[in-house]
């Protein structure tokens, strides 16, 4: 994997770049969406390559857990069995087996969890999550980490560093397909030095691209921002910077005047499903009764398909009606605007104008 950087903004820490990878081309900044079970919820490949997505995520742990790695590998791998030829990260099963596991159990080897889905026991550690995400197939593999909750007492968040840095090691010196590339995920929970420490250690191992974990667990706005802020300056310019599970608009433009190239979260896909759609002002409440008789799109700026097809008043109407179709489109128009946001972010660092950028995007806000 290769990454170039195309232009740097002058007045902040944002930048364009190019990740080059076996099957296409990111430039970034980029969001990925979700999938989590191979599949972008409500939504078909063709819908996320008529969006514009480049690449999408897919998960670890519920992959291993349902149909299991081994029967995606027979199928072909993740791109053949969803039908999706563009690249795929996949996450390391660490963060769900904090979120997700009724019991777990973490040792200096792994950890051992119950499932969410049958309470059967099972164990996840650095060799198994490379074993698994190797029979997936994706193209950006991250690394075993161990998520800390928030708050977490400093020695406890202190132990995860140092689970996470034997883990990375582990992981690095586990084979994995030639054309999957390997990103660390620095720790560190909400303390700078334990951050510093995380992303120094991490570095010296040589990563072709770096994720900052453990944020978006509960902690307030500014304490995020400072985090990131104070471990970015640790990560090399030339390797990638991946925020995991961060996704509100604002988070996203904020975090990539920061330096951040890469992004995901299930923010758009879960919104849509309970009505709530992005738009530059904010968000519609499909539910509300002022869109009853409401003929105008979504939102009239907006290209997707179900802006240029559909009325606010009929999004209303399968929305209060429980229809599945309802789903289908607003997760269409949820994705394309969380998309077609980060194009405009890109054009804004090309043009140097992102700091304007962020004045309008508040401004509308407002």
């Amino acid at each position: 994997m290769e990454f170039q950087i195309t232009h740097k903004d002058g007045s902040t820490g944002a930048r364009c770049g190019i990740i080059e990878t076996a099957r296409g081309n990111i430039e970034t900044p980029v969001f990925m969406p979700v999938g989590t079970q191979g599949t972008v919820k409500a939504l078909t490949p063709e819908d996320l390559t008529d969006a514009g997505a480049q690449i999408i995520l897919s998960n670890t742990y519920h992959l291993y857990l349902r149909p299991g790695h081994e029967t995606v590998k027979k199928l072909g791998g993740i791109h053949r069995f969803m039908n999706w030829d563009r690249p795929v990260l996949t996450d390391s099963g660490g963060y769900q087996v904090y979120s997700l596991a009724k019991l777990r159990k973490i040792t200096e080897d792994g950890v051992t969890f119950q499932s969410h889905i049958d309470g059967s026991s099972h164990f996840l550690g650095p060799k198994e999550s490379m074993a698994i995400q190797r029979a997936l197939g994706s193209d950006i593999v991250m690394a075993f980490d161990e998520c800390t909750p928030w708050p977490a007492e400093y020695r406890y968040v202190e132990n995860s560093v140092r689970l996470t840095t034997r883990w990375a090691e582990i992981c690095l010196n586990e084979e994995l397909e030639k054309e999957q590339n390997l990103f660390g995920i620095v720790q560190g929970g909400m303390y700078s030095d334990l951050r510093e420490r995380s992303a120094k250690e991490l570095v010296k191992l040589d990563f072709p691209g770096y994720a900052l974990g453990g944020l978006s667990v509960g902690e307030d706005r500014e304490t995020r921002e400072r985090v990131i802020s104070e471990t970015i300056r640790f990560l090399p310019e030339e390797r990638p910077r991946y925020l995991m599970g961060v996704g509100k608009p604002e988070d996203i433009l904020e975090a990539v005047i920061l330096g951040v190239d890469m992004f995901d979260c299930v923010m758009p896909t879960r919104n849509a499903r309970n009505g709530s759609l992005f738009i530059d002002g904010g968000r519609i409440v499909i539910k509300n009764a002022e869109y009853k008789e409401d003929n105008s799109p979504l939102d009239e700026n907006c290209g997707c398909y179900t802006c240029r097809n559909y009325s606010r008043a009929y999004l209303r109407h399968l929305f209060m009606a429980e229809e599945l179709l309802a789903y289908r489109l607003n997760t269409i128009h949820n994705i394309y605007y969380y998309i077609h946001f980060m194009e405009r972010i890109k054009n804004a660092i090309k043009d140097n104008k992102i700091l304007e950028f962020q004045t309008e995007f508040y401004r509308l806000r407002n």
